[in-house]
């Protein structure tokens, strides 16, 4: 609600407030947890898409919010989770 309820204080002076919420990406932040195969196949086997993402495509969400092609955005939570949220 965080995200909804700025966008709605800020939205009088023409500022857009979105969020990104990623699940597992590959970094060195999770390098030992996905290094671990037996965890790593327990926690990539609740994303649909059964693996990590690379920091690019959540980058390219990113990307997408900070362009004109999201000027009519905002209050939005863009997911970038493999499908995590909707097991």
């Amino acid at each position: 609600m965080l995200t909804k309820s700025t966008a709605v204080d800020y939205a009088p002076f023409k500022i857009r407030v979105n969020s990104v919420h990623p699940g597992i990406i590959r970094t060195n932040m999770t390098k030992d947890l996905l290094g671990d195969a037996d965890v790593a196949k327990q926690v990539l086997s609740a994303t649909l898409i059964g693996r990590p993402a690379e920091p690019v495509e959540v980058s390219y969400a990113v990307l997408f919010l900070a362009s004109d092609e999201s000027s009519y955005m905002t209050g939005s939570e863009v997911v970038v989770d493999g499908g995590y949220t909707t097991m």
